[in-house]
């Protein structure tokens, strides 16, 4: 047999960003900052020297993380980028639970970022319906597509801390986790919370106190909020006392996993000049925001709350057309809009706020296409 006529397609991933007709001009589909990029963290990654390796132990800049985040340096686990920790932390979890001799079990959010789905798929894991079923359990905030608080997470965390033997608080940080955790599901459970839109924020607060933090991985993607999302890079603050956990991750990766640029972004995240312009970059996302929302409720979409630098909509469809349809002939005209069917949320946009130019070409492009049709 012809082996390579016997292999079977490979599945579409599903993402926003370029697609095979190249990056759109008016690109609503990702959620970096369109403020961006941050010209101080585009200026380091530019001048990074990619003739050399990087250190393979990346101690200098697993220090300034750990400093940035007020943690110990052990608690810092370094990623080629956000799926690739995804697909990791998942293969260990599957792992674990083969080596007890159990079925691994994953929860997931009802509208989620679908590597979580696919990494899980990938490694054989089940969906579990309810979070106490699970041994990787997966937390957004703010979440994704909607961009609001994870629901439950509170309760999520707190039926981890519910055994009776946790440590109580000390300070700051909860000393429990690695192998003294309550378990879910008979096994030690690894609760993720991607927190990559935490620093595009533009409401509401965090659910979690600083003290319950300690107690899941808090994975970071800086990319998105410095608008450099070209440049792979990520890393997962660990939970106390997950050494066990940590060792086993890194026991998973290969080598270098970040390279030269990726290592001049996240030491360009940690400086202060780059913290100020983020900052200063979410009032001018505020007001955006504020005129997108008005924008698009002017065309009789209707907009769900967010919290984040994006929002989901469902749009007044074109008489005739179905959303792809429209989206499709949207994407003609250089707009790009991603549809969250794949998020279990069928007949809505995801959209990040885009500049009022991107806006005004949206208008007129949505106009023009209700116009042809009616």
């Amino acid at each position: 047999m012809d082996m390579k006529n016997a292999m079977l397609p490979l599945p579409l991933r599903l993402h926003g960003g370029p697609d095979r007709f190249g990056a759109a001009p008016y690109d609503f589909s990702t959620n970096g900052n369109a403020c961006a990029p941050c010209p101080a963290a585009q200026a380091a990654v530019r001048q990074a020297d990619a003739s050399q390796y990087p250190d393979a132990s990346y101690s200098t800049l697993r220090q300034q993380l750990a400093d940035f985040h007020g943690v110990d340096v052990l608690r810092v686990v370094l990623a080629a980028s956000a799926s690739e920790f995804i697909f990791r932390i998942t293969a260990l979890a599957a792992q674990t639970a083969q080596t007890k001799g159990q079925g691994g079990t994953v929860w997931l959010p009802p509208h989620s970022y679908g590597d979580y789905a696919q990494a899980a798929r990938a490694h054989k894991l089940v969906v579990a319906a309810e979070p106490d079923a699970a041994q990787l359990l997966w937390a957004c905030e703010p979440s994704s597509p909607l961009g609001l608080a994870q629901a439950e997470l509170e309760k999520m965390v707190s039926t981890l801390l519910a055994s009776p033997s946790s440590p109580s608080l000390c300070g700051a940080e909860l000393a429990w986790g690695g192998q003294s955790r309550h378990s879910f599901a008979g096994t030690d459970a690894l609760c993720v919370l991607d927190r990559a839109y935490e620093p595009l924020r533009l409401g509401g607060a965090p659910t979690l106190s600083t003290a319950q933090l300690q107690s899941v991985w808090q994975l970071w993607t800086p990319n998105k909020a410095l608008g450099l999302t070209g440049v792979r890079a990520a890393y997962a603050i660990a939970p106390v006392n997950a050494e066990e956990t940590i060792v086993a991750l890194d026991q998973l990766s290969a080598s270098w996993p970040v390279g030269a640029h990726g290592v001049a972004l996240l030491q360009a995240w940690t400086r202060p000049d780059v913290q100020a312009w983020l900052a200063e970059s979410l009032v001018t996302l505020r007001d955006w925001k504020a005129r997108q929302i008005h924008l698009c409720e002017s065309l009789g979409w209707v907009c769900l709350p967010s919290d984040a630098n994006f929002f989901c909509a469902n749009p007044a469809l074109p008489e005739g057309l179905s959303l792809q349809d429209s989206l499709a002939r949207l994407r003609t005209q250089g707009i790009q809009l991603r549809d969250t069917a794949s998020f279990g949320l069928p007949g809505h946009v995801r959209m990040s706020v885009q500049p009022p130019q991107a806006q005004a070409a949206l208008k007129m492009a949505w106009t023009s296409l209700t116009a042809i049709t009616n």
